[in-house]
Order: structure tokens, then C-alpha cells, then sequence
């Protein structure tokens, strides 16, 4: 194999590589002969149809899979070779004619290489580890809601309009231009004055409404709406007041306790703590990690591969774009022009790839691995998201390896992110659940 590098500038390398027309030969009959040890034709013993027909009726094929499986192995060669580490796959173009069997195979190969990264002193990192401890009022809250769940109502006998805190059982019919839309019809729906759950707006106009009175309403559904052919539009609702009820309060005792399945209301208080603190060390870690990669992205002083750059903002402008559609984009980014925007985002796509290199980096050097039990830890953490589909999950994990390969790059940013912060020198300090909810903009 001859190989003749035509391009070195930063990380890109470009090779012509040719293979002799010797060695291609020795391939193509070995694989020639192996086929016509299984060819069977009538008038001849298996194994023993003559070369020539065993060309005729798979020559072409042959040759095709001998070239390809020759650029294959030369490319690896050459790798392996000069030690050369690809960011992406590496091009590769023929330059000889790929259908002739004569002559010597020569092809182009470009590839961008992973930058050289300096493995950097972590335990020069000094990081804050923020906590929030539950106070009673944040439990209290909790309870409240909960016992808010259980009430009953009991109805108003007296005919009046509907006021603060009353619940309405309404029927409504919802259109769109005039035409009922799919989802929108329902009977005998509560709706609480001043409460929480329905579009902006709905629940408002319904308030002064007497049971027994009709009356058509105009909302606009938000513009992040689940419903993609709703988001953003504006509807009428047929309204038909039924009845009046008011809610009956339950008090936060051991019954309320009892009545959702817990001894005593001292252990629905303590369930409520444990799951609050859960909720308050991911918020910490989510801020240390944040505080971590801002600090590692100070020391990726190295080129990013434009290639995979140009790939993360693909992905990032994509989402932009359907944001952009959606009417969901960031204020501070609908003040931009776009080439403001592109600039903008071009900046976090190799920030991104900066911190992703960096961190594969920390991870190979020090010999970090996901096992094959957090793989299926995730798969079955995965799994639970589709209550009653688990099995279905699992198949379609067993069958789409890529899939699968998916999960393992947050496992194994998350080992990295806890090594490092192993080695850091991390300062403990308290705060407010609400500054701890506080999360900066990142750095770009």
C-alpha cells in the first residue's frame, strides 16, 4: 500500500492511497475459489464448476465487495498507522475506475482530526455545592395540596351567579373558525372559580354564570400548547352552566393521613421531606455541574473540529427554528437579527463540542467506563417512563443497539462530572430553596 499525504492544515488530513492491483487479485480469487466450493450446477461434482463460470456468475459482485472491504482495511492501515484519530468519519472518494478488475485501486481519503487536549490539573477547580434544607412551610404547602385533592363538594341550592371559589359543572362544545375541533366536546366537567387547570381565561369568563344559562366564550390557547393544531389559536366554547357546587375543606389530620394509604399523618409528613430533599440535591447538583463545566470550558484551549461543530449547531438551529414557528423563542433572542442568532448559537455548538472532547478526554486517560449494568439500569429507568409498554421498551432496545448507545453518553458525562468534582476543592454552603432554583445563563 502507498500512501501520499496531500493535506495537513489544523485538523484536517488528506491521503491518496493506492493498493496494488497484486494484492486485489490474491482477494478476488480467494473469495472466487471460496464461492465455487458451494457452487452446484448441473453436469459438474460440488466444487468442481470451472473458474471461468464461477467468474461469469459472480465476478461483479465479487469485485465490488473486494473493493470496498480493500478501502476498508487501507483506511484502517493507515489509521493505525500514524496514529491518527478521526472526529468524524473519515471521506473517502475512488479515484481509479471501481468496475475494472485491472489496475491498481487508488483512492482519496479526508478525514478531521480530535484536537491534542492537555489533560488539566483538577485539582486546581475550586466549586460551590449550594443546600437547601425543607422548612415546615414548604411541607405544609404540600399537605395543603394534598388535602385540596380530597375534597368533596356539596351543591348550592340557591340559584346565583358563580363566584370566587365556587366550582360550575358545565357541558361545552370548543370550534376553531366555527368548526368543532377533536378533544373539544365534554359534559359535566367541574370548573372552580379563581382555580388552576384550564386555558387562560376559560374559567374567568364563566364566573357570574347561573345554572341553566348559556353563553359563548373567546380564548387563545398558549403558543406552547400540547396540542400542536390548537397551540396558539383562537376558539369559541358553547358553555352550558349546570349546577353549582361549593368544596368541602378536609383537615390535615391522621384520617387524611389514612385515607391515602399512610398510618398517620406524621409519615406522609416525612415522605413529603424525602422527596422534597430528592428534589433539592438534584437542583445541587445541577448547579455544581453547571459550575463545573463553565469552569472546564476556561481550559479547553484547543481547536474544535469545525466538522462536528457545524453538526451540533445543525442541531441546535433546528430547534430554534421550530421554536421560532411555535412563537416559543427566548425574548432576549427575538430582539436579535439573525446574523446575531447564528453567531450566537454558533458559539454555545462548540462550546459544546469543546466540553464534550474534554470530557471524553478526562474519561479515557483515566480509564472511565459505563458498565453494562447502568446500561440497563437506563433501559429500565427508560422503561418506566411508558407505564404497561416496559416489555415493548425493552424489545425495541434489543433490536436498535443505536438506540440503546444513546443512553450511554449521559452515564458516562455523569461519572466524568463526579470524578472530577472528587478532585476538586468543593466549599459546602446553604441557601434559600429559592436560590437554589435560581439558575444562571451559561457562559459562552
Amino acid at each position: 500500500m502507498q500512501v501520499t499525504e496531500t493535506l495537513s492544515d489544523g485538523l484536517k488530513r488528506g491521503f491518496t492511497v493506492t493498493v496494488p492491483s497484486g494484492d486485489l487479485e490474491s482477494k478476488r480469487t480467494a473469495r472466487l475459489k471460496e464461492l465455487g466450493q458451494s457452487m452446484s450446477l448441473p453436469g459438474f461434482r460440488p466444487g468442481k464448476v470451472p473458474m471461468s463460470i464461477v467468474k461469469q456468475r459472480y465476478g461483479a459482485a465479487v469485485q465490488g465487495e473486494v473493493l470496498e472491504q480493500a478501502v476498508s482495511d487501507a483506511t484502517r492501515a493507515l489509521l493505525d498507522e500514524r496514529g491518527l484519530r478521526p472526529a468524524t468519519q473519515p471521506r473517502v472518494d475512488l479515484v481509479s475506475d471501481a468496475e475494472s478488475a485491472a489496475g491498481d485501486l487508488e483512492f482519496k481519503v479526508e478525514m478531521e482530526l480530535l484536537p491534542e487536549i492537555a489533560q488539566p490539573d483538577l485539582s486546581t477547580l475550586t466549586l460551590t455545592r449550594l443546600k437547601a434544607t425543607p422548612d415546615a412551610e414548604t411541607v405544609d404547602k404540600a399537605l395543603k395540596d394534598i388535602a385540596s385533592r380530597q375534597r368533596s363538594f356539596e351543591a348550592i341550592e340557591e340559584v346565583r351567579p358563580a363566584a370566587q371559589g365556587d366550582v360550575v359543572v358545565v357541558d361545552f362544545v370548543g370550534k376553531v373558525d366555527g368548526v368543532a375541533f377533536d378533544g373539544g366536546t365534554a359534559q359535566d366537567v367541574t370548573v372552580e372559580i379563581g382555580g388552576a387547570g384550564f386555558i387562560p381565561g376559560f374559567a374567568e369568563q364563566i364566573e357570574g354564570m347561573s345554572p341553566g344559562e348559556e353563553k359563548v366564550i373567546t380564548v387563545t390557547f398558549p403558543a406552547d400548547y400540547s396540542a400542536e393544531n390548537l397551540a396558539g389559536k383562537e376558539a369559541t366554547f358553547d358553555i352550558t352552566a349546570k349546577e353549582l357546587k361549593r368544596p368541602v375543606d378536609v383537615a390535615i389530620d391522621d384520617d387524611l393521613a389514612k385515607k391515602i394509604g399512610f398510618e398517620g399523618l406524621e409519615q406522609v409528613r416525612e415522605l413529603i421531606t424525602k422527596q422534597v430533599e430528592q428534589e433539592y440535591e438534584q437542583l445541587s447538583r445541577l448547579r455544581i455541574k453547571r459550575e463545573l463545566l463553565d469552569a472546564l470550558a476556561e481550559k479547553t484551549d484547543f481547536e474544535a473540529p469545525q466538522g462536528m461543530v457545524e453538526a451540533e449547531f445543525a442541531q441546535i438551529w433546528q430547534r430554534v427554528e421550530s421554536d421560532r414557528k411555535a412563537g416559543q423563542m427566548d425574548d432576549e433572542d427575538k430582539e436579535k437579527d439573525e446574523e446575531t442568532l447564528r453567531s450566537d448559537y454558533r458559539k454555545i455548538a462548540e462550546r459544546r463540542v469543546k466540553l464534550g472532547l474534554l470530557l471524553a478526554e478526562i474519561g479515557r486517560v483515566n480509564a472511565i467506563s459505563v458498565t453494562q449494568d447502568e446500561m440497563l439500569q437506563a433501559i429500565r429507568a427508560e422503561a418506566m417512563r411508558y407505564p404497561g409498554q416496559e416489555q415493548a421498551v425493552f424489545e425495541f432496545f434489543r433490536k436498535n443497539p443505536q438506540a440503546a448507545e444513546s443512553l450511554r453518553g449521559p452515564i458516562f458525562e455523569n461519572k466524568v462530572v463526579d470524578y472530577v468534582i472528587e478532585l476538586a476543592t468543593v466549599e459546602d454552603k446553604d441557601v434559600t430553596p429559592e436560590e437554589l432554583a435560581e439558575i444562571p445563563p451559561a457562559d459562552l
